[in-house]
């Protein structure tokens, strides 16, 4: 609500409390009713101080009975209503015979008091404040806005619209949205074909990929008005709202036509009706569905509204949604890749002096992030540089906020016991030197003994060389080995282990189930895979169900080979370190002295090593300036 009304409502509350306040407080005491007789006789006793004779009452005040020695200052106000028929004559004269002091009050009221202060006051009053209420009401979507969609409308004369320009990172996506943009600038075009544009299109991806400015940016290529709106918009606890939003919204979208109409999360409103009539609770969802297919089946295709939509979950969409007619299309807006990351970089790096970044550096760094997670790290690149006072970004500023976001803060202040960061020394030394060690780990870009604020007491950073998008059984051998190398420098060089590694263990027991399960990389088990993944491939596979579709007795042989993968993996990295133990002494101590070390500290103590061969028991090559 505005804060003109909101102060006009304070006003009005206030007003009002003062006024019944002071008429609580200062009101004067109702005199006491009496009997005209009582009042003649107190009279006739001489207890009548004065009088004041009104139309059709007459107001005294009287001394207490008790001869002449009462006080005088003690009177009681009593009222008494006069007798038709009786003579104001005999009352002065009885008046006049006790001198008592008297008035007389002429009570006139105008015809129009009563109708002001009785009805068109009172009246005014309560329309001011039903008004007041009813607006701030409607602002919120109140009882007088519940049929009113809450889309938002961009009209593209904006000085910010978004285009093409600002959209990077997701070219197969935009590629196939160039032609809805043809569409909507030369619909005669087609129309002279008799071709039947697409009603809908559907914006499929991850959360964070820019399906919404992918959205933005067709309609602003195309130059007409946007509207958006969240799936969540039209569903209220009363029925048939959703349904009569969804026909305001189709009603303003023809009236603006050319338009975009863009849905976000329209799962919200467009999951499966599969088994939905068992719940009560999903009638108004329904409705609100059935209204919406209603609605993209009534308007032609030549009308000019193309409808958009988005999701990270079309597994739960109703199939009648997404048939052909309706949601014609769907566009896949992925992760993006190095080049898309780096392009992306590109775009959010317009607005900021940057100095000396190196923007193909970040893009390797991030992998599997998307747009929002890249604009969120430059912005904590600028905040990082204007802590330290500078007036440009720099490649550390940039650095920092990649650890800040993926590692969290640095924790120098933490006290840790020196056998504490010893062991944490060994055991990042070791993540490093078997990544160091192996054929086809990423290269190592640093190693780190710092604290960080999500609980890592160090961390080694790999940054992987190319876009990987498939995997063969060697590389995730010695993915598995680099994982295992710091539980095997604390075998080695602590003689007993810690809870350390215990996130090392979880991704690594989780890596070679996937082996065993997903990619048929057991000799033992075959090339088949086991269980069915019940969650979204767009959301965290972490929050997935699994439908087991094996035996126990097929379980069992997984846990073997799990377990005879691993065991595997941490025996040829304990066997690795024990040959080059040398170099993880140097390592450890380096880290114990500067507590950070780059790649080319590294290499300046591991020098030219060959490769540590896959299977284990093999003893590993010398160097290649000794061969």
């Amino acid at each position: 609500m505005e804060p003109i009304g909101r102060r006009w409502i304070y006003l009005i509350v206030a007003v009002i409390a003062v006024v019944g306040i002071q008429t609580l407080v200062f009101r004067a005491e109702a005199p006491r009713k009496v009997p005209y007789s009582e009042l003649i006789a107190a009279i006739r006793e001489g207890r009548a101080v004065e009088a004041e004779i009104r139309a059709s009452e007459v107001v005294a005040k009287l001394k207490p009975p008790g001869g002449p020695e009462a006080k005088a200052d003690k009177v009681d106000t009593v009222v008494a209503t006069r007798i038709p028929g009786v003579e104001e004559n005999e009352l002065l004269k009885e008046l006049d015979q006790h001198k008592v002091k008297y008035e007389g009050q002429i009570e006139e009221t105008a015809w129009w008091q009563p109708l002001l202060f009785g009805w068109v006051l009172p009246l005014a009053f309560i329309g001011v404040i039903w008004w007041l209420l009813m607006r701030r009401m409607g602002k919120r979507g109140g009882p007088l806005s519940f049929g009113k969609s809450k889309v938002k409308i961009y009209d593209q004369s904006r000085s910010d619209k978004v285009t093409f320009e600002d959209v990077a990172g997701v070219d197969e996506a935009e590629a196939e949205l160039v032609e809805v943009v043809d569409f909507l600038r030369n619909p005669a075009r087609y129309q002279a074909l008799g071709a039947r544009f697409p009603k809908g299109v559907l914006l499929v991806g991850p959360p964070g990929t820019g399906k919404t400015l992918l959205a933005r940016a067709v309609a602003g290529e195309a130059g007409v008005h946007f509207f958006s709106i969240s799936g969540s918009d039209f569903v209220e606890m009363f029925v048939g709202v959703g349904a009569a939003r969804v026909r305001d919204l189709f009603e303003q979208a023809k009236s603006r036509a050319p338009c975009i109409v863009f849905i976000d999360e329209i799962d919200a409103i467009g999951k499966s009706r599969a088994g939905a009539a068992v719940m009560a609770g999903n009638d108004e969802r329904e409705q609100t569905l059935n209204q919406l297919l209603a609605e993209m089946d009534g308007f032609a295709p030549g009308a000019g509204v193309i409808i958009m939509a988005a999701t990270n979950q079309p597994e739960v969409l109703d199939p009648a949604l997404v048939r052909a007619g309706r949601f014609d299309r769907r566009i896949l807006v992925d992760r993006p890749d190095v080049k898309g990351r780096a392009a992306i970089l590109a775009v959010h790096a317009r607005k900021l002096k940057l100095a000396n970044v190196d923007l193909d550096v970040i893009a390797r760094r991030t992998p599997g992030m998307v747009g929002a997670d890249l604009a969120a790290i430059l912005n904590e690149a600028a905040l990082a540089a204007a802590r330290r006072g500078v007036k440009e970004i720099h490649q550390r500023d940039v650095e920092e906020a990649i650890d800040r976001i993926q590692l969290g803060l640095e924790q120098r202040g933490r006290a840790m016991l020196d056998e504490e960061k010893r062991r944490v020394a060994y055991h990042e030394g070791g993540h490093a030197l078997v990544a160091l060690s192996v054929s086809h780990a990423d290269p190592v870009h640093r190693v780190s003994i710092i604290p960080r604020s999500i609980g890592a007491l160090g961390h080694t950073l790999q940054l992987p060389t190319d876009e990987r998008y498939l995997l063969t059984r060697p590389e995730l051998l010695d993915r598995l080995a680099v994982i295992m190398g710091g539980r095997a420098a604390e075998e080695i060089a602590c003689a007993d282990i810690s809870t350390g590694a215990h996130d090392d263990l979880a991704r690594a027991t989780e890596l070679a189930r996937q082996m065993v399960t997903r990619f048929g990389m057991s000799e033992k088990l075959g090339a088949q895979t086991f269980g069915r993944s019940l969650g979204s491939r767009f959301l965290d596979p972490r929050m997935a169900h699994e439908d087991r579709n094996y035996s126990e007795e097929t379980a069992r042989a997984i846990d073997a080979e799990v377990h005879q993968l691993l065991e595997d993996q941490l025996g040829r990295a304990r066997a690795l370190l024990r040959d080059r133990r040398d170099m993880l002494e140097v390592i450890a101590q380096r880290l114990l002295a500067e507590e950070t070390l780059d790649r080319d500290a590294l290499m300046e103590i591991v020098g030219d090593v060959r490769p540590y061969p896959v299977a284990t028991g093999e003893r590993p090559p010398v160097r290649a300036s000794e061969a």
